[in-house]
């Protein structure tokens, strides 16, 4: 129901959505810490930034970081992908039912 928003969203949703996405990022971050650590480094690097990030972090690798690559860009698809299709279903599912009205006026209404 994409009209009932201001019912469904109580705070105790709120708080579950804030929830569920704060344990997203710790698990995510967890994720990428524990791939950095199986790589191994050489013992004469420098790492030229002040801020590392985990890109950068791998390249400086002496390892195979295939498998590092693979998790960077399925989590990317994942985390940046799974939203953008949820947003994409919600909008379907608002225009869905405003096509359902059948009033030409309260297909308008709807629409402004």
């Amino acid at each position: 129901h994409p009209l009932h928003y201001m019912v469904i969203m109580n705070p105790r949703l709120c708080g579950l959505l804030v929830l569920v996405s704060w344990i997203m990022s710790v698990l995510h971050s967890l994720l990428q810490c524990l791939v950095v650590l199986g790589l191994s480094f050489c013992t004469d690097l420098e790492i030229p930034h002040f801020f590392c990030e985990l890109n950068q972090m791998v390249q400086l690798a002496c390892s195979d970081t295939f498998l590092n690559n693979m998790v960077m860009y399925f989590a990317a698809g994942l985390l940046g992908g799974g939203p953008f299709v949820g947003i994409l279903y919600s909008y379907s599912k608002i225009v869905s039912s405003i096509w359902g009205i059948p009033s030409a006026q309260g297909k308008y209404k709807a629409f402004s």
